[in-house]
């Protein structure tokens, strides 16, 4: 039978990905909220010329 806290206590992650979840918590993703409220304010400073 498995000891888990053994198995855990013996875990290391994969550095592959370590670098994986840098790169996409550093990447600055737009997410469709972001694009709409983009859109809006450009939409509404093109009204005030």
């Amino acid at each position: 039978m498995l000891n888990f806290e053994e198995e855990l206590a013996k875990f290391q992650p994969s550095p592959e990905v370590a670098q994986a979840e840098d790169m996409i918590y550093a990447d600055d993703m737009k997410d469709v909220g972001d694009i709409m409220k983009q859109m809006l304010e450009e939409l509404s400073a093109g009204k005030n010329k």
